[in-house]
């Protein structure tokens, strides 16, 4: 029986299920809604000297049929007084206690660090979690991303944080700089006793083309905001990986970033976190999307013979290597299944403009196209254009016998090292000649 407790850096809760620090922990009165529908933990929205906001706040982006795949926000921290937030984390931690509560803070000076974290502890916060990510308005401040991107800074206010703090201190990490190692390795050395990423990425979601103004728009103005939800998840997920792989870092993880089902839960859980914090899909679907993630994680986790979250964190990451070390012997190509196939070809119009020209169609009234296994390369495109689950699989065609890696073959003295090498991966592959692009119809592409 699956066993969701987690304990993590020393905060426990009763699943690894946590709210992000935004919207969805202004309040009391949404953190107690939260955990009565089942939220193990909540990072409360970020603390500080209350801000004025702005309206309007959100812009959206939409695919196809697909709304909010991406949320971008100009909204900052907390625009409510300390002591109101103070009073309603004392009395949701009297109602639940066995709940997490960690304080998300962002204030300037050591003195202000070192007042407000002992406010929080002694409200009875369980935890806190330093902003060290917000990538618009605080940064401008001085503050957020402008921390997080400075890791001798971040370092000194850890620090700081350190020197009064007695319960455990998080740090959450901006994903706005080319290595996110820099600023996690800072914040272990400062003393932190987890990380959290990732926070927003800066961005622009659109732009209003009869109006020319961005989105989303505050009198006729606007400005770059925070890009959360699925879409970027991807992005949450690489950098997690690469602060659960350095040897450096070696700190608790919490992952953030497009979490909105028990599937992403896992996934962020596979490459290392502890535990998963939401936010945008609250935003979207409200609280209530917490039972199907935990009832999902726990079926997840008795299928697998997982007892707790413990036996299955950072089982992927031995598998993410770095691609010199790939097996450049593996060699894959691409199947159709003729009977699940619609004849959309859509496979087809992919891989003769976007890849490799593996696809073939008939020009017999036969709609469904035929694998040029000579050409394909095995680069899965069209099995990912495919709308028909399982109609296209990618089968193994080496013998499994040989492994040998770029690297391997680097130190053997046997990569390309002139433009016309003749060891180049692509001197044996068919490419057709520039004037056949006009031959209409192709005779290599079809056939009778």
């Amino acid at each position: 029986m699956a066993n969701l407790f987690t304990n993590f850096a020393g905060i426990k809760s009763p699943n690894p299920f946590w709210l992000a620090s935004a919207p969805p922990t202004n309040s009391g009165y949404q953190v107690m809604k939260a955990f009565d529908t089942g939220w193990g933990g909540a990072v409360w929205k970020t603390m500080g000297v209350p801000v004025v906001n702005v309206s309007s706040r959100y812009g959206g982006v939409n695919y196809r049929n697909n709304r909010l795949i991406g949320l971008n926000n100009i909204e900052l921290i907390t625009d409510r007084p300390l002591a109101d937030n103070l009073r309603e984390i004392e009395e949701v931690k009297k109602r639940f206690p066995d709940h997490a509560i960690i304080a998300s803070l962002m204030v300037e000076t050591r003195e202000e660090w070192h007042q407000i974290v002992r406010d929080v502890e002694n409200a009875g916060a369980d935890g806190i979690e330093l902003n060290f990510g917000c990538p618009h308005g605080m940064c401008e401040r001085g503050m957020g991303s402008a921390v997080g991107q400075e890791p001798r800074v971040l370092k000194t206010i850890v620090e700081w944080v350190k020197e009064v703090a007695k319960v455990p201190v998080i740090v959450k990490l901006t994903p706005n700089i080319s290595d996110i190692t820099r600023p996690a390795i800072a914040a272990r050395e400062g003393g932190a006793d987890a990380i959290s990423l990732i926070n927003t990425i800066q961005s622009i979601v659109g732009v209003d083309i009869d109006n020319f103004v961005a989105y989303p728009i505050v009198d006729g103005k606007s400005t770059n905001g925070g890009y959360c939800g699925p879409a970027v998840k991807p992005i949450a997920m690489n950098m997690l990986k690469n602060c659960a792989q350095h040897p450096n870092v070696n700190l608790p993880l919490s992952g953030i970033g497009g979490i909105e089902n028990w599937r992403d839960a896992v996934e962020f859980i596979l490459l290392g976190a502890g535990n998963v914090q939401v936010c945008t899909a609250v935003m979207h679907y409200g609280f209530g999307i917490i039972r199907e993630m935990v009832a999902g994680l726990s079926q997840y986790m008795d299928e697998k013979g997982f007892e707790t979250i413990n036996d299955f964190k950072g089982k992927a990451l031995p598998n993410v290597l770095h691609w010199e070390d790939l097996n450049l012997k593996y060699k894959v190509v691409a199947s159709i299944n003729k009977d699940k196939c619609i004849g959309c070809q859509l496979c087809y119009t992919a891989c003769e403009d976007g890849a490799h020209q593996a696809i073939g169609v008939l020009h017999n009234g036969d709609r469904v196209p035929y694998i040029k296994e000579e050409n394909c390369v095995g680069c899965n495109l069209c099995s990912l254009v495919c709308p028909v689950e399982e109609c296209i699989t990618m089968e193994r065609r080496d013998d499994a016998t040989e492994v040998l890696s770029w690297k391997e073959r680097t130190l053997a003295n046997d990569i390309p090292t002139t433009f016309n090498d003749p060891r180049g991966g692509g001197v044996h592959h068919p490419v057709y000649l520039p004037n056949e692009a006009f031959e209409t119809p192709k005779p290599v592409h079809y056939k009778a």
